[in-house]
């Protein structure tokens, strides 16, 4: 697939290219960062020039994993999400945000603006979201964007080589309002 462009009311949502490598390597030199996402730490030049040459265009080349650079109207970069493909009709989001702009609800908007945009172009009837347990700012990104926060798996995440257990949460099509592409059939009500 070909890289595409979203807007919400404040972002653009598109994917990184070689102009912006510089912004990833900055933004990624963040202990939060690296702590609490997969990216190699200590994350090196190398690093973002591979993820932003080649990472990024050949997931969405092979539409396995569609990433998006999370951009205000000047162009300065506020994050990074990607929404990779876990099976037929299931997408997982990632994200992350540069520490000067956490806290204004960007990563929220953009999760919501690319969750709606799997649901209508993807056929995808589930996004998960997954965070290690503890990562009290992802899980507040999640939940606001209207993620249900469906439990804890144990041993589910690898973070630089060590299993970790994991919140998972979901958002589904009717959570936003919209259709699924598949029918949904959800597991009765318990009567207490």
């Amino acid at each position: 697939m070909d890289p595409v462009t979203l807007t919400t009311d404040r972002l653009l949502l598109r994917t990184v290219e070689a102009r912006d490598t510089d912004a990833v390597y900055a933004a990624a030199q963040d202990p939060d960062i690296q702590r609490w996402t997969t990216i190699p730490s200590p994350y090196l030049r190398e690093h973002a020039e591979g993820f932003v040459r080649q990472m990024v265009p050949d997931g969405w080349a092979d539409s396995s994993v569609f990433t998006f650079g999370v951009f205000l109207p000047s162009g300065e970069l506020v994050g990074m999400l990607s929404l990779t493909m876990r099976s037929p009709g299931v997408a997982e989001v990632g994200f992350w945000t540069a520490a000067e702009h956490r806290g204004n609800g960007y990563i929220t908007e953009a999760t919501l603006g690319a969750s709606r945009w799997a649901f209508a172009r993807l056929s995808v009837d589930r996004v998960e979201w997954r965070a290690e347990v503890g990562n009290a700012a992802s899980r507040a990104v999640a939940e606001r964007a209207g993620f249900t926060v469906e439990g804890v798996l144990r041993s589910a995440v690898s973070n630089k080589g060590v299993r970790r257990d994991c919140w998972v949460g979901s958002l589904l099509p009717s959570d936003l309002g919209l259709p699924s592409a598949a029918p949904y059939l959800p597991a009765p009500s318990r009567a207490s």
